[in-house]
């Protein structure tokens, strides 16, 4: 009997969804029985998207808060795999991502069943995915996969471009000087290669080994700069979700983090960076060492 693969995504700007068609295709190639599905929020997320509209999503994203989904089908009862694709927003998982979490029809077929997860990334995943982490593991999902794509090119140069991206809904080049925003084409295309690894270790019955495959063709990779700030970052994030959801004007508090942030990120960021660089980084090469490692596997501290 065919296998069965439930691809489940939601998306704003249409990357994810090209992302999912090409990690699908050695599946459909293969004869696997594929189900498609993509998650609708109960109220439209817009894209193009003003940034107090990003902004006002920051406590419930980290938070994690679920918002309603609009009804969906599915083919199948149960499903050999699942292959869960989301975007992280504020660091954790999107709204509609944690949302998942919370719909009957979605956990009854997460239970037992092998995850890969799919992030379609700026540059920082590593929260968000301890986050669908700990919602698989109390859903009963079997995590067997992780696979991310993200913006490669620099911190502050990708955050420049995904606001324009974000704001305007043109993926160009910004000024004609930026590089374009999101994940790079040949990135999306090199997407099927790694589905048709995940593919073959479904139909070889492989998975609990496909990790190491998927590391060992970088389908995943964690930058030690990039790991300081983040989590260093989804603590203060917290802190701030905290607050401003427990305040009536939520809107001036918002406000005041979006500077806040910025400030952090082109200005506190960088400094810190370079202080942890020459002073400290050196005595605890090991300890980052172990850290890397563990955001590159499935397991769950």
């Amino acid at each position: 009997m065919n296998k069965k693969v439930l691809f489940l995504y939601f998306t704003q700007s249409g990357q994810l969804g090209d992302i999912v068609n090409k990690f699908s295709q050695p599946f459909q190639e293969a004869g696997f029985l594929c189900d498609v599905v993509r998650v609708f929020p109960g109220n439209i997320f817009p894209f193009p998207w003003k940034m107090d509209q990003f902004f006002e999503v920051m406590p419930t994203s980290v938070l994690e808060k679920p918002i309603v989904l609009k009804s969906m089908s599915f083919k199948y009862e149960k499903y050999d795999l699942i292959v869960l694709a989301y975007q992280p927003w504020f660091l954790s998982p999107s709204l509609p991502a944690t949302s998942m979490f919370f719909n009957d029809e979605i956990k009854k077929r997460i239970k037992n069943t092998p995850i890969i997860t799919l992030i379609g990334s700026r540059n920082m995943w590593i929260s968000a995915q301890e986050k669908i982490k700990r919602q698989l593991k109390n859903a009963g999902g079997l995590l067997k996969g992780n696979i991310v794509l993200v913006d490669k090119h620099a911190n502050l140069t990708s955050l420049v471009t995904i606001i324009y991206w974000m704001k305007t809904g043109k993926k160009d080049k910004y000024l004609g000087v930026f590089p374009k925003p999101g994940v790079a084409p040949t990135d999306i295309e090199y997407t099927k290669l790694y589905g048709e690894t995940v593919a073959e270790a479904l139909k070889n019955n492989t998975l609990n080994k496909l990790q190491e495959q998927l590391i060992e063709q970088k389908a995943v990779e964690v930058k030690p700069n990039l790991m300081f700030i983040e989590t260093r970052g989804a603590v203060l994030f917290k802190i701030w979700a905290n607050f401003i959801e427990k305040k009536r004007n939520k809107t001036f508090w918002l406000r005041i983090f979006k500077y806040y942030l910025f400030i952090a990120i082109f200005l506190v960021a960088p400094i810190v960076l370079i202080i942890n660089t020459l002073i400290f980084k050196p005595f605890i090469i090991n300890k980052i060492k172990h850290k890397k490692n563990y955001f590159l596997q499935t397991e769950l501290a």
